[in-house]
């Protein structure tokens, strides 16, 4: 019998339904409320025909009421929706929240690339993370997971983007200046909606286009401040960092791609390229969801579809004198529902890995 009952608010959306998906098989979370906008007093059902067990579930108005009395609650809401509904949560359920209300630490990064209130930041829902070294052994994120009830899910793009990266980060082979991640992104990246001609499949089809571009996307300080803590440094230290970000969404359903490049500092110039790919794997040994690929062989995401797992490799370039360092993870499950699970199970004591897989559904 499952330990924990669980709300979801914002079921019918894509991060939504993929934490529902995720959920309904894992045993020790028993879904017991759903509850959506647009979509109030239909059937699971209607729009998620994927998960059977759940489909006779009625979606209910999102309400603290309608979400109280749960253990878990999950809240699958665009950005300005968390913050204020989070703050009427009973303090001893467990929330994680799957938008961006609570994922900055710093008010200035939100006012320039949200606006609208500004909410305490939650504990990071990224396990992996790397926020400094002691007695040089990496001190990781899971270690301010553990029983908490508060969890800030980390973005799709930022989560690809800072796995990708991170190891030249600690290990200061990179210069922080002029860092560049382009990233091919699938369409439910974009969100369940309607009425844009971008995102109708006689549009997508066999057509790839950049969007966010120009320094604007919402998950550029997000990913600075996690590269800030990588470095060992709080978030102040998201400025020393500078990142041109250009996001592409691609003819796929799921997935992104992201390759991410920077100038070698002195110190990684001064090593071969042995010693700067030890760097990655080292950095991920013994971390249960992360898989650097052999040698010369590059992730690509048909491979990680279904799972939690991202695959990473580096390279280095030597003629421009650059590295490049490349991640595939699938947006909605290790981008979001996944690693928010991931994150639930530290934070409830549970095996990190309970009801997750590193296996993928190619082709």
């Amino acid at each position: 019998m499952a330990h924990y009952t669980v709300a979801v608010a914002g079921a019918t959306g894509y991060a939504g339904g993929e934490a529902l998906r995720i959920l309904a098989a894992h045993p020790e979370f028993e879904p017991m409320r759903v509850t959506g906008h647009s979509s109030i007093g239909h059937r699971l059902g209607e729009y998620m025909p994927h998960i059977p067990p759940l489909a006779d579930m009625v979606v209910e108005d999102t309400t603290p009421e309608n979400l109280s009395g749960c253990d878990v609650v999950v809240l699958a809401l665009p950005h300005g929706a968390s913050g204020a509904l989070a703050e009427r949560l009973d303090p001893e359920c467990v929330v994680v929240d799957l938008g961006a209300d609570h994922r900055l630490e710093r008010r200035e990064a939100w006012d320039r690339f949200y606006g609208g209130d500004f909410h305490t930041a939650w504990t990071y829902g990224m396990p992996e993370l790397i926020v400094g070294e002691d007695h040089g052994a990496y001190r990781r994120q899971r270690e301010h997971l553990a029983g908490v009830t508060r969890i800030a899910g980390p973005g799709c793009n930022v989560t690809a983007t800072t796995l990708a990266m991170q190891p030249g980060i600690a290990q200061d082979l990179i210069e922080r200046h002029g860092v560049v991640a382009d990233l091919a992104v699938g369409y439910s990246g974009a969100g369940r909606k309607t009425g844009r001609m971008n995102l109708l499949a006689a549009e997508a089809f066999g057509s790839a286009q950049p969007y966010g571009v120009g320094g604007v996307h919402r998950h550029i300080p997000e990913i600075l401040q996690n590269f800030a803590h990588a470095a060992g440094l709080d978030a102040s230290h998201a400025a020393d960092f500078t990142l041109g970000f250009t996001p592409m969404l691609v003819p796929m359903a799921r997935g992104i791609l992201a390759c991410v490049s920077a100038e070698l500092s002195d110190r990684g110039k001064a090593l071969n390229d042995a010693d700067i790919r030890h760097a990655w794997v080292e950095a991920y040994d013994g971390q249960r969801f992360i898989n650097v690929l052999p040698e010369g062989v590059m992730p690509a995401t048909a491979n990680v579809l279904g799972s939690n797992a991202a695959d990473v490799q580096v390279a280095v370039d030597r003629p421009a004198g650059r590295l490049l360092a490349f991640a595939a993870i699938d947006n909605l499950n290790r981008g979001t529902a996944g690693q928010a699970v991931q994150s639930l199970n530290v934070a409830l004591g549970l095996p990190e890995d309970e009801g997750l897989t590193t296996i993928g559904v190619a082709p």
